[in-house]
């Protein structure tokens, strides 16, 4: 019988030396270099001519690129992994470098600074309200940055959910931001009317896309908190995506309730969100999610099903179906009146 591994220092010494990576990472975006790599420029000489740089620092910088399995490396030359080619090149369809402007957005990495004052206050730090303070910058930017990455499971959601495409839909997309999962609906079904709530800001956005959805004529939006707006009534779907987490259980109850009397009978609420298994530490996405909402807002949380079902319940929801939504670490909540 072998013994043990002897403790190791090296998860400690990688979690503290992590903000390199991330800035490495971003350094390489704002170079484009990954995109001068599926340009056919592999060596450092020419990867610097195309990204403005040194020789030698280009040569640096995809080295650790290369340690952390962004790149690939032979002979001197660089290629790109199957993943950077699809998500790092800004000629690929599915580009996710632009959401760097949100995920590392200076609004969004000042609530990391202190996370021991977080949790000895039990929420954010930054100010009273965090991200929640009514139109807040950073949503704009959300809204711009994170629709590529967002378009993904927006199409898995509207597969999951079963429409009669032969009746008239009617949809409200709360905190629509930039108003993908709403505006995919409308793009699937013809009959399908959307309402996308948000502030005034961020629903500029939401608008834009729909108009190069080609779906505005059968887009509205109405402007304000989702907990003071009158939704109206006679919804066939109203959609809660990456919403609930942002409040205490008190808060949410409130904001399901409006939600269930805006509902036709028959309706029904959809809620996307990062929902962990009871041990809240797996799935890993979904249970580091709670850190997130520690340091940015007052109060809110990462819920586990059991948690949401109750609060649908509370609310006059009668049954709620849990669904994975693979390959995205998101789950979906189905609520029938």
């Amino acid at each position: 019988m072998t013994d043990p591994s002897p403790p190791s220092p090296e998860l400690f010494l990688d979690t503290v030396r992590g903000y390199q990576g991330t800035a490495a990472l971003k350094g390489a975006l704002d170079l484009d270099l990954f995109s001068a790599i599926g340009d056919g420029r592999q060596t450092a000489e020419r990867l610097a001519e195309r990204c403005g740089a040194s020789p030698r620092g280009v040569r640096i910088l995809c080295d650790y690129l290369t340690i952390l399995g962004f790149l690939t490396k032979q002979d001197g030359r660089y290629g790109l992994t199957p993943e950077s080619a699809m998500f790092l090149d800004r000629r690929s369809p599915a580009y996710l470098g632009d959401t760097v402007r949100f995920l590392l957005s200076s609004l969004l990495t000042e609530a990391f600074k202190d996370v021991a004052a977080a949790v000895r206050r039990g929420g954010t730090v930054v100010s009273e309200e965090g991200t929640l303070a009514p139109e807040h910058p950073i949503w704009v930017e959300f809204a711009r940055a994170m629709m590529p990455l967002m378009r993904l499971p927006a199409q898995a959601l509207v597969n999951l959910v079963r429409i009669d495409p032969s009746r008239r839909l009617k949809v409200l997309d709360i905190a629509a931001g930039h108003g993908i999962f709403g505006i995919t609906f409308a793009e699937r079904y013809p009959r399908a009317e959307v309402v996308a709530l948000d502030w005034p800001n961020v629903l500029e956005v939401a608008k834009e896309n729909a108009r190069a959805a080609g779906v505005n004529s059968r887009y509205r939006t109405i402007s304000g908190s989702a907990f003071a707006i009158d939704f109206g009534t006679g919804y066939d779907l109203v959609l809660l995506t990456n919403f609930l987490h942002h409040f205490d259980p008190v808060a949410c109850e409130r904001v399901l309730t409006k939600v269930h009397a805006a509902l036709t009978d028959g309706g029904r609420a959809v809620t996307l969100d990062f929902i962990p298994n009871e041990d809240r530490i797996s799935p890993p996405d979904a249970g580091a999610f709670s850190l997130v909402m520690l340091c940015s807002t007052p109060s809110g949380d990462a819920y586990t099903f059991a948690e949401l079902d109750r609060m649908l319940r509370s609310a006059g929801f009668a049954r709620n179906e849990l669904h994975p939504l693979p390959p995205s670490p998101h789950q979906v909540i189905i609520s029938h009146t």
